[in-house]
This record gives C-alpha cells, structure tokens and sequence, in this order.
C-alpha cells in the first residue's frame, strides 16, 4: 500500500513541469491572439468565427447593424453542439462514454445529412447556371445547422469521455430517443430565440457561439494529444484533466491565430469573404 501511494506521489511531482509547460505556453498563445484579434468582446468573437467560417454577409444574422461572429450554419452548428454538450452533462452524463443506441445514431445521421443536402444546394446557387432545388434561406441554414451540432456533440463527447477519464461510465451519452427529442426541443427554442433579431438576445448567443468553436476545436485537439502522447484515460479528476485539456485549447488557439493571420494578411480584412451574387 505505501508502495502504490509512493508511486502516485511520485507521478503526481512529475507531472508538475508538464503542467506549468503547458500552462505558459497557453497564457503566451492566448496573449498573443488577444493582441492580435480585434477590439472588445464581440470583436474577440469574430476572430475565432473568422479562422473557421467564411462570414459572408448575406449569410449571417445581425446584431442590429454589426455582423454575427460566425455564418447562420455555422452558429446554428456551435450552438447546437454547447447545447448538446451542456444539456448531456446536465444531466449526470459528464463521464458517460458509451454513444447513443442505434435509433438515436440514425437520428443523428439524418440531421447530418440534411444539413448537407441544404449546404449543397446553397453552393449552387453561388455558381451562375447550375441548376439548385430551392432558393436558400438563413432560417434553414439555422436549423439544419443546429441539428447538425446536436448530431456531433452526441458524437464526439463519449469519444471525449472515453479518451480522457481513467473510470469512465459505461453509459449511454443519451439513453434513448425520447430524450434525443428533449434536446432537440431544446434546440428549437435557442432556434426561435435567435430569429427573435433581439440584439440582447443575439449578443449572448454569438459568444456562445464562438464558444462553441473552441469547445469543439479543444476536445478534437485534448483527444489527438492524449494519444499523441500515450496519456489517455489517466484523468481520475478535472484537476488530473488539467493538462491534456489545456493542451487541446492551446492548440486550438493557436490554430485560430494562425488562420487569422494567415487570412487577414491576404484579404486585409476581418469582414467575410465577398462573393458576387452571395
């Protein structure tokens, strides 16, 4: 017995340099983005929404006469996967590492189809002479979106779960399609509250939509370097999870600085890209 707490002493101290490691290089990351993006909290937003989404404006909700970080898919997909995400952990799910039963799975399968088929379509009607189906709206492109993002969260945090947590449950993220239902109810709702065109209501809902971006971008990237570095399920707690969560945000920031910088020296602009007929 003092042999295995002498052992777990012992990993703990030498998991201490790595975890000032990657601590300082996520505060040098985050201060250089910081400098970098624009001014105030919505333009902090729409830097992240610029590394990811192409912005054009007809495509995106408004905030009275300012842009929303991020296209009217692309927020309908972030919302949709901090919804899932919150929604599952809310309700005891937060270690759960198994995926939805196989209607749920085709549930989630449809959605993501759905959203392709609209995506599809929209592009056609950017290129003068191909034939598209219907005249693309910014509603459905919310919804399809949404949809989408309630689809991947399903999807990627049992995944998540599994990699990062030494005893994760052996439990379904979402046990049954009734309660797939609740959370797609749910999702009408932030739906209808963003077609509202209520700035006090879209102001929140773009930072949370840019929040979603990076949920998303660091549990891709916390998955890719546990495995990278052979540290996957060793989290007994959120403070063991420290590192390797830390790790995918600085990642994921660095990422986002990259683009931008990379996409704000070609066009000389953090506005979308303008496409004629858009």
């Amino acid at each position: 017995m003092a042999v295995a707490d002498s052992a777990a002493e012992q990993t703990k101290v030498s998991s201490r340099p790595a975890t000032w490691l990657v601590l300082a290089a996520l505060a040098v990351v985050f201060t250089a983005w910081l400098l970098y993006a624009p001014a105030g909290v919505l333009g902090k937003a729409t830097a992240v929404g610029y590394a990811i989404c192409h912005r054009i404006d007809s495509r995106s909700f408004h905030i009275g006469n300012i842009q929303m970080p991020l296209c009217a898919r692309c927020t309908g997909i972030y919302l949709g996967v901090v919804l899932g995400v919150g929604l599952m952990a809310a309700a005891g799910r937060w270690r759960a590492g198994v995926l939805p039963p196989l209607r749920v799975i085709v549930a989630i399968v449809l959605f993501i189809t759905a959203m392709g088929v609209d995506g599809v379509n929209s592009y056609f009607t950017l290129i003068p002479g191909l034939p598209y189906v219907y005249e693309p709206q910014n509603w459905l492109r919310l919804l399809t979106g949404i949809l989408t993002g309630v689809a991947v969260s399903g999807l990627i945090y049992p995944v998540f779960n599994q990699t990062l947590w030494r005893r994760w449950q052996e439990t379904p993220i979402v046990r049954g399609l009734w309660e797939f239902v609740g959370i797609v109810l749910a999702a009408m709702v932030v739906v209808v509250l963003v077609l509202s065109n209520n700035p006090y209501i879209l102001y929140p809902l773009a930072l949370i939509s840019s929040g979603g971006v990076l949920l998303l971008m660091t549990m891709t990237n916390s998955m890719i370097f546990m495995l990278a570095t052979r540290t996957e399920n060793k989290a007994e707690n959120w403070r063991e999870a420290l590192v390797p969560v830390a790790a995918g945000l600085t990642v994921a920031l660095s990422l986002i600085l990259f683009i931008d910088i990379l996409r704000f020296t070609v066009t000389g602009t953090w506005n979308g890209f303008i496409i004629p007929g858009a």
